[in-house]
Order: structure tokens, then sequence, then C-alpha cells
């Protein structure tokens, strides 16, 4: 089955953290610009993020109220609410928890404004929380029915909405999750020159031993080196 090409682009220590307090240092400032500038480079059709990072990123850990919902009955079938949309952010939240308040990303950043929201659920999921994201006209599909299938959600991404190029930029876990299942087609990471710490998670948790060839090494400012990896 078809799918996107995957690119897993990241911001990351030396010592190969992801997360962590070393990203909120006022000196990495200009390196998650060259982030930011590099994603917008890409022009993929979407980029996805697991629950945890799109709730810190955009909805800030809104909980919407579902109580006029609690007499939904919903079917577990895929859901396209907007037919029109060309960009999307894909948000792997397998219970069903991010509250989203509108169907696309507002954000100053032209690279993740504008994009349409789309929920990768279990079909554990409650009806309530379909309900409610028909309501504000987000789309959702269903890849799995406890637990999250990956591949299905990715071979779904392509053939529902088209997306040929997809840019990963979730955490630790969900990177895993798609490496584990051979779907990082290539890895873009903006490194730092700070060593992160104990606390900080690497860039693929659980990963698999994969080769992957370097394709591109460029020095930017103040120590900053963005390298490509294509797999091998």
């Amino acid at each position: 089955m078809l799918r996107p090409y995957i690119i897993c682009h990241m911001l990351m220590s030396i010592d190969g953290k992801v997360t962590g307090d070393f990203l909120y240092e006022d000196s990495l400032w200009d390196a998650t610009e060259e982030y930011y500038r590099i994603h917008r480079e890409f022009r993929a059709d979407a980029f996805a993020c697991g629950s945890v990072t799109m709730e810190g990123s955009f909805t800030k850990g809104y909980l919407p109220d579902l109580s006029a919902f609690e007499n939904a009955s919903i079917p577990r079938e895929d859901y396209i609410a907007d037919e029109t949309a060309t960009f999307f952010a894909v948000s792997f939240d397998r219970n069903g928890r991010v509250g989203w308040k509108q169907a696309r990303i507002k954000d100053d950043d032209p690279g993740y404004d504008n994009a349409h929201v789309i929920e990768v659920l279990c079909e554990k999921v409650s009806d309530g929380y379909l309900a409610y994201l028909r309501s504000i006209g987000v789309s959702y599909i269903f890849a799995g029915t406890d637990e999250m299938n990956i591949t299905m959600a990715t071979e779904k991404l392509y053939q529902l909405f088209g997306i040929k190029k997809l840019l990963l930029e979730g955490g630790s876990i969900i990177n895993g999750a798609f490496q584990r299942k051979g779907l990082v087609d290539s890895i873009s990471i903006v490194q730092v020159p700070v060593i992160a710490g104990a606390d900080g998670k690497p860039l693929f948790y659980d990963s698999n031993m994969e080769q992957y060839q370097l394709l591109e090494a460029e020095g930017l400012e103040n120590g900053v080196n963005w390298l490509r990896y294509v797999k091998g």
C-alpha cells in the first residue's frame, strides 16, 4: 500500500535528546528559528505529532465540554470534514484527549498556520469526543481498536487526504513507534551545541537497529549543525 514519504525533523542536543529544559534556553533562539525555517522549506503536505506535543504546542491543555454529546452514537468510520484542505496537522491521539477549539491551526509561523487538523484515533475512543470533533469540523481516521496501527494510519493519510510528504515532529514515543515499523525514510536534525542531561528523552524511544546514510551536513551559526540522513 502507498504511504507518505516521512521525514523525522527534530531539534536535538549533542547527547541525542529532543526534550528537556535546554529547549527553552535563550541562547537557542536562533537555532529554533533555523529549525522552523527548514520545516517551511521542506514544503510538506502535513506535519505529525503525538498528543502531548499537540497539547503543549497548540491546544495548551484545553479540555472541551463534552456534556452536550453524552447521548451521541457515532459509527467507527473515517470522517473527512474538509475535502478542500491541502495542508494538514496530524494528531496521533489514541484515546481522544486533545482539546481542539477549531479545525485549523492558528499560528504565527506559516509553516504551521492554517493546517487542517486530522485526529488519528483508536476505535475505543468515546462517542462524545467524536461528536465534538464533528461539531467543530475536525477530520478523523481510525487506526486500530485498542492500540495504534501506525502503518495503517500512514496508508489512510495517503489514500484519503493525498498526503505524499509528512514531517514527523513528535516526541520520543511517537517517533519511536514510527521507527520500529520502518516508516522513517529520512531524518533531519538541527543539532545544538548543548548537553541536555539525564532528564531529556531520546530522538526515538525503544528504537530498533537501522542503517542510515549521511546525505548532507551544513554548519549554521553559533555552533549549530543541520544533519540530513536517508535510509541506507
